[in-house]
This record gives C-alpha cells, sequence and structure tokens, in this order.
C-alpha cells in the first residue's frame, strides 16, 4: 500500500475541497435534472476515512436529492428475507443519488470475519453480488464502488483518538476493536471479495487513507471524472419586492420563547 510522504497541508486542502464541492453541486443538478440515479458505496477499513468523506461529500448538497445509507444490523425479519433484499429498498428513484456508509459488502467482511453468517450463505453471496450489481448497471444506475485503506498503525492511532475524544467516542465500537486482532483474517476476506466482485460493469476503486484529507481530495475528483456531468441551466430567480402593508396586528403570543442565554458571549 503506497504511503502519502507529506500531509496536505490545510489551507491548499480546503481550498481544492471547496472547489471540488462547487463541482459537486453542479452533478447533483445534473443528477436532478436528467433523471440519472448515482449510486456510491463506501466500503473500508473501520477508521479509514469513509465517514468524514462522506460528510466532505455531501456538505452542500440537497439531502432530498443526495441521502446516506447507513443501516443498522438486520431485524428477524429481514435476517430470513433475500440478503439483498433490505438494501434494494434504499437505491435511488429518477434525479437521486445514494451514499452507502457500507452496503451490501457487509456479507464479505464483517460478517464472514465475525462469523455472522454460514459458510453457504457467503457463497451464495459471492456468487450473487457480481449478478446483483450487473441488474443494477443494466437498468441505467451509475455505480461507483470506493475501498479506503488504511495501515493498521495508523488504524490504532485513531482508534486511541477517538476513545480519547468524548465527542467521537460514540464512533468507537466492540466491534471495531476486534477489527485489530482480526486485522488478517479481514485482510483475506477483502482480498477473496475483490476477486469475485471487481468486474468490468462495475470495478472497486482503491482510496489510499493514511491522509485524511488527500484521500477525501482524490476520492472525490475521481468520482466527478467517471461521471459525464454538466452543468445545468436553471431559471432565473428574483426576489419579489414586498407586498404594503395591509393592517394585519400579530395577536398575542401563544408560543414559548426560546430564552437568550447569549449575554455573556462578546
Amino acid at each position: 500500500m503506497a504511503m502519502s510522504k507529506d500531509k496536505l497541508r490545510r489551507k491548499p486542502y480546503e481550498k481544492r475541497l471547496f472547489r471540488l464541492q462547487a463541482e459537486l453541486v453542479k452533478l447533483q443538478e445534473w443528477v436532478r435534472a436528467e433523471g440519472h440515479r448515482l449510486v456510491v458505496i463506501f466500503e473500508g477499513r473501520d477508521a479509514a476515512g469513509k465517514g468524514s468523506t462522506i460528510k466532505r461529500v455531501t456538505e452542500y448538497l440537497n439531502p432530498r436529492v443526495a441521502r446516506i445509507v447507513a443501516l443498522p444490523a438486520p431485524t428477524e425479519r429481514e435476517r430470513t428475507q433475500w440478503y439483498f433484499q433490505r438494501y434494494v429498498e434504499h437505491l435511488p428513484a429518477a434525479g437521486e443519488i445514494a451514499l452507502f456508509d457500507r452496503s451490501w459488502y457487509n456479507r464479505a467482511g464483517v460478517e464472514r470475519v465475525m462469523g455472522f453468517c454460514t459458510q453457504e450463505e457467503y457463497t451464495r453471496f459471492l456468487h450473487q453480488c457480481p449478478i446483483f450489481e450487473r441488474l443494477l448497471v443494466e437498468d441505467g444506475i451509475l455505480l461507483r464502488k470506493y475501498w479506503f485503506s488504511v495501515s493498521d498503525t495508523e488504524q490504532e492511532r485513531r482508534f486511541r483518538d477517538r476513545l480519547e475524544d468524548p465527542m467521537r467516542r460514540w464512533k468507537l465500537s466492540a466491534m471495531d476493536l476486534e477489527s485489530i486482532t482480526r486485522w488478517e483474517e479481514y485482510s483475506r476476506a477483502k482480498d477473496e471479495m475483490m476477486v469475485h466482485t471487481h468486474i468490468p460493469e462495475a470495478p472497486w476503486y482503491e482510496v489510499e487513507g493514511e491522509d485524511k484529507r488527500r484521500a477525501r481530495i482524490n476520492m472525490i475528483s475521481h468520482l466527478l471524472s467517471t461521471i459525464p456531468y454538466h452543468e445545468v441551466r436553471r431559471t432565473p430567480l428574483e426576489i419579489p419586492p414586498r407586498p404594503a402593508p395591509t393592517g394585519y396586528r400579530r395577536p398575542p403570543r401563544v408560543e414559548i420563547p426560546v430564552p437568550d442565554v447569549t449575554g455573556d458571549l462578546h
């Protein structure tokens, strides 16, 4: 895995990121106006930077157009369904973008390593997944799959940072910590998954996540480069003049005002 020699400095990072986010807004409007459907899958090691990248992708997007799909563990009923069924209902309709913060690839990763699925279920997934994704692409869905990589030492450092930060401790679970002791098992699972699911119709793209800033810039740049979007002409809008008062008087308030606690702020 190639390592970035120097961390990307904040100012050039923020400048480039803002330009890319402006292009993401153009992409969103193109998807909406043209009725396209875009699915972006974010997978990879725990603490490799998937969540923070998704946050930057969606920062200026319309949440009614670009939705983040981050599903909890399946219910008892969902466990009896066809495996892909719970994901199908979250696929985008025309004019929508779905960003999967982990996806159906849970079966090839955590479920495989932690023993949450049987060998038969795992083998069936490896057979059906390429078929499922070919059907999505054949139906016109734009499907992009990104795998975020990070070294074992950097992952552990990020875990320690989360553990010591009360604002981010919620991001760390016992399952995350167990990934440290099962590093090689996850590596083997990822390698086998790639063999079966890296297909011409829906290839995997690997994002080097050792430097989170570089990872975000590289991932967003690549996504934009793979989609033939263009700027959509929008109908010009004008703010109308406010009409003259007609004598309306506000009745006594019934709502309870929120107290102003900013008096000691300067």
